[in-house]
């Protein structure tokens, strides 16, 4: 059974047509009525036919006028609206004085336009603001899609990663490092190493859509900076007051002692009490005048100047300070040489203690000290390895006046952490597999200082 073809649909005029074909039919029966007039009365034929001519002329005239007058206005309306789906909120019509419906549907399309215009500059300034302000936190902010790409991602997310956003932007959360900090929900604390920093982080994974796709926030927050700022704050506190206490006892000790020696040796008589008070006046100032060193050098803790930047040049600053230990020998591994920001007396200060320490770690077990550098990303990492017995407790090694030396003063690498974190860098100590101990020095390459605390 053959199945017959369905008839073609006829095509409707168009809304331009029925209002011209209306036209035209509504003058239609005054013209027809006009012409019969004009052709049953006994005017000359030329009359006839000019007069025919310019009844036609003004129907159709009439018709043309009538159809502009209502397709004009709802092309109006189309572009205005056109217009503001693709967000062009510029264009305003100006006949919106007249009371009738087009007027008023002219001034509310004009209302809509402001009110969208205002929005979205709204929505700009909203924008702006949240990049800026993304821009500036100290917290790395990253946004990955629903594949796990990273979509987005602020200035503190590229120095931690050590990568900038335009070599990152479309890779995956493996290939970034960041897998397991994106699992899980909720606020969580971990200790994990990225290229640009290590320590501990505050770890927040959160879901969001946009657009209707499934994507995931990720923010990471250094905790331990924070940790070690007020931490240091109170001690520099300490260490004022127990300064300013214990120096107001020792002055007039010293005075005193002092004053009583000297009459001992104007005097004629030496007996056996002369000689124990003597001696002892001599331990007294003896011990004080340590005790006033001592302070003095723990002091410094809380009176370290900020970095006066100059450029340094690695392998220099490194060749210097490992010629300073004269105890033992110290193997330089050279590395290709940059030449950084920073207050090159700092950081001779800062390397001569890590070598001093790796030093002394290394005459225990006779082994040997080596001092390298390499440049990764935006910072050099400098590294002081030794062969001696190891760290046995990594928990107290930044501990202002925790030392196990018999003559150490225990602020050695707590100044040291000091001056890299005033450069915007980091200070690692960590036991090496084959044994011994490596210390990472990390210093950025930029100008780029840390804000230090008043």
């Amino acid at each position: 059974m053959t199945s017959r073809p369905e008839p073609a649909r006829q095509r409707r005029p168009g809304f331009e047509s029925r209002i011209l074909l209306l036209g035209f039919l509504s003058g239609l029966p005054g013209t027809v009525l006009a012409m019969a007039l004009l052709w049953t009365s006994d005017l000359p034929p030329r009359i006839q036919w000019s007069l025919t001519a310019l009844v036609g002329f003004f129907w159709c005239a009439l018709v043309l006028r009538l159809r502009d007058r209502v397709v004009r206005p709802i092309q109006t309306l189309s572009n205005m609206m056109a217009a503001l789906l693709e967000g062009d909120y510029s264009i305003r019509t100006r006949d919106t004085r007249s009371e009738d419906a087009l007027g008023l549907a002219f001034r509310e399309l004009n209302a809509l336009g402001q009110t969208l215009r205002e929005h979205r500059l709204g929505a700009l300034d909203a924008t702006a603001l949240l990049r800026k302000v993304m821009e500036e936190i100290d917290a790395a902010v990253f946004v990955f899609d629903e594949e796990r790409r990273l979509r987005l991602v602020n200035r503190a997310g590229e120095r931690l990663l050590g990568i900038p956003s335009e070599r990152i932007l479309g890779l995956d959360a493996p290939s970034l490092g960041l897998e397991e900090c994106l699992d899980g929900q909720g606020a969580r604390t971990t200790d994990a190493r990225f290229p640009g920093r290590a320590g501990r982080w505050e770890v927040r994974a959160t879901e969001f859509r946009q657009g209707g796709l499934p994507h995931r926030l990720l923010v990471l927050t250094d905790l331990s900076r924070a940790l070690r700022e007020e931490e240091r704050q109170a001690w520099q506190r300490l260490v004022r007051v127990l300064g300013h206490e214990i120096n107001n006892s020792l002055t007039p000790i010293v005075s005193i002692a002092g004053s009583l020696r000297d009459r001992l040796a104007r005097g004629r008589r030496r007996d056996e009490l002369d000689e124990d008070m003597d001696h002892g006046l001599e331990v007294i100032v003896g011990r004080t005048e340590a005790l006033r060193r001592f302070l003095s050098a723990h002091a410094r803790l809380a009176r370290l100047p900020a970095p006066k930047m100059g450029s340094v040049s690695v392998e220099a600053w490194v060749r210097r300070a490992a010629a300073l230990e004269t105890r033992r020998s110290v193997e330089v591994v050279p590395g290709r040489d940059v030449v950084i920001q920073a207050d090159g007396d700092q950081l001779d200060q800062l390397l001569i203690n890590l070598i001093r320490n790796a030093t002394e770690a290394a005459l225990e077990t006779d082994g040997g000290v080596r001092v390298g550098w390499d440049r990764e990303g935006p910072a050099v990492e400098v590294r002081v390895e030794d062969e001696g017995p190891g760290i046995p407790d990594t928990a107290n090694l930044f501990v202002p006046f925790f030392t196990t030396k018999p003559q150490g003063t225990g602020i050695g690498l707590v100044l040291s952490r000091q001056i890299a974190e005033a450069h915007g860098g980091s200070v690692v100590l960590e036991n090496r597999p084959g044994g011994g101990c490596v210390a990472r020095l990390r210093v950025p390459v930029g100008s780029g200082v840390a804000p230090r605390p008043s």
